[in-house]
């Protein structure tokens, strides 16, 4: 599957060049926090991602918290990131990664009534999720000591920041020969986003702030190269990573709002009820709900990072590698 990058490309290279900017502002008033010791790190990271929305789960109610992961469903993130530390306990970092999420009601381990109710409703969805964000990483042993002269290799750190995100789910639809397809789901308005008879349901973006908020251990083979394993938690601000949130709409205003191909492929997608709880029954009727009305939809990864520093990494190391140097003849 390849992922479409629409006016999204632009944004995040424009939100790019705006970390860097700030980070070289940072970088000039750094005599303030490190005392002209500003150094540079970049490096690569990778490892499992997870969605936590209103399709797929587990045992009693459906909730977007960590009893609902279905590690069937764990997927695979990317990303690269360059960072500035004005001191050994403080750093700024500008990151863009790349990850596939997924769900789906299908994979529900049913123990009761409350698990029925999601596993008759039989929607998934998939998406690519592209995202850049900037975050402050604190290391707070190496606040508390900063004034030893050698610190411990392995430092635990927290950081929290800002950043975009941008999704695009699609649905899939079987046939009788069991082959499938998927379509996007934004634009098939499923649950009656932006139409008169739902004022409550609004259209949503596909590209979105989120607030990441994560943990980290980071260990330092030498001063120049290290790694972190860390997990980083999105607070988003959309129930519709999964297109799913709210309520049944009445199937017959698709074809107010859309062309008769999209309606057709609307009021499938919408609703794909199966005869679980209600022996012969098809759709639901028009409010019942759909999805979780409280909660919004989050992902969250456990990634392995490599990092680097660039340029010289202390007047001492200057100073040993002037000492090593051949004199000058003159």
């Amino acid at each position: 599957m390849k992922p479409g990058l629409p006016d999204f490309v632009t944004k995040k290279v424009l939100l790019l060049l705006i970390g860097i900017s700030l980070l070289h502002y940072a970088n000039s008033q750094s005599f303030l926090l490190g005392k002209g010791k500003t150094k540079w790190e970049v490096g690569v990271n990778f490892g499992p991602s997870f969605f936590l929305g209103d399709l797929g789960g587990n045992s009693g109610k459906g909730k977007n918290s960590l009893k609902d992961l279905n590690l069937e469903f764990t997927k695979f993130m990317k990303g690269a990131f360059i960072t500035m530390y004005p001191n050994d306990w403080l750093g700024f970092r500008v990151a863009a990664d790349y990850t596939y999420l997924e769900g789906d009601d299908a994979v529900i381990n049913t123990t009761g009534i409350d698990e029925l109710w999601r596993k008759q409703r039989n929607l998934n969805f998939k998406s690519d999720v592209w995202e850049i964000y900037g975050a402050l990483e604190v290391f707070p042993l190496q606040f508390l000591f900063r004034n030893r002269e050698t610190q411990h290799r392995l430092r635990p750190y927290g950081l929290v920041g800002i950043g975009l995100f941008h999704f695009n789910p699609k649905g899939s639809l079987t046939d009788a020969s069991g082959n499938t397809q998927w379509y996007k789901l934004q634009p098939l308005k499923t649950e009656g986003q932006g139409m008169a008879e739902y004022p409550y349901s609004k259209p949503y973006k596909l590209t979105q702030m989120n607030i990441p908020l994560g943990l980290g251990v980071k260990y330092f083979f030498s001063e120049r190269i290290n790694t972190s394993m860390e997990v980083l938690y999105r607070k988003t601000f959309t129930d519709y990573i999964d297109d799913v949130s709210k309520k049944y709409i009445d199937q017959n205003d698709f074809a107010k709002y859309m062309s008769a191909p999209n309606a057709a492929l609307a009021t499938q997608l919408s609703d794909k009820t199966i005869p679980i709880i209600y022996p012969g029954m098809t759709r639901w009727s028009s409010g019942t709900q759909r999805g979780d009305l409280k909660d919004a939809d989050t992902y969250f990864s456990v990634v392995l990072k490599f990092g680097i520093k660039l340029g010289p990494l202390s007047d001492e190391n200057s100073v040993r590698a002037r000492q090593r140097k051949c004199p000058t003849v003159y």
